[in-house]
């Protein structure tokens, strides 16, 4: 039972933040309270210790420090910045962290990119009759959603919850 919370709860949360954040240009409170919530009662069920919770809940406030600077300077969505935050939770300060940070970086900067071009064509794709959502045209943003999401999507296999569950099944 707890592997199978392991296994859905954070892939389902970021897929509902990132669909959320590419058609309303906003990422739900709720998932990121979820993320957090879930994960304080999922990690001492799959056996991580007190002293291994503590380090998750580091690695999410470090997180947090960097995304509320970055939201500061207004480079960061609060959104996002809430959902990186609660994500990070999930990983830990260990290399998987790191893994998704990079992850999420690299999606991003892809993320960029294409959402730049695809403004600069907008007439063109507006003409072709291509399902777009309209926001990604009229929004001065980024919807980073997307990119957490992704990151977190390939990274979550080496995260120490997810490698605890594996543990546990065999």
């Amino acid at each position: 039972m707890i592997e199978a919370a392991i296994f859905v709860i954070l892939p389902l949360c970021l897929a509902v933040a990132a669909f959320s954040d590419l058609f309303t240009m906003t990422i739900p409170n709720r998932v990121s309270a979820i993320l957090l919530g879930a994960f304080l009662i999922v990690a001492p069920l799959a056996g991580l210790g007190v002293e291994a919770i503590g380090m998750h809940l580091v690695a999410s406030v470090i997180v947090f420090l960097v995304c509320f600077t970055l939201f500061a300077l207004n480079v960061m969505g609060g959104g996002d910045a809430k959902l990186l935050t609660a994500s990070a939770v999930w990983f830990g300060f260990n290399s998987s962290l790191m893994t998704f940070l990079i992850y999420v970086s690299i999606f991003g900067g892809l993320l960029t990119l294409l959402i730049l071009m695809m403004r600069r064509q907008e007439n063109t794709i507006l003409a072709s009759g291509l399902p777009v959502p309209p926001l990604l045209f009229t929004a001065k943003k980024i919807p980073y959603g997307i990119a957490i999401g992704l990151g977190g999507f390939v990274a979550y296999p080496s995260s120490p919850l997810m490698q605890a569950a594996l543990a546990q099944l065999h």
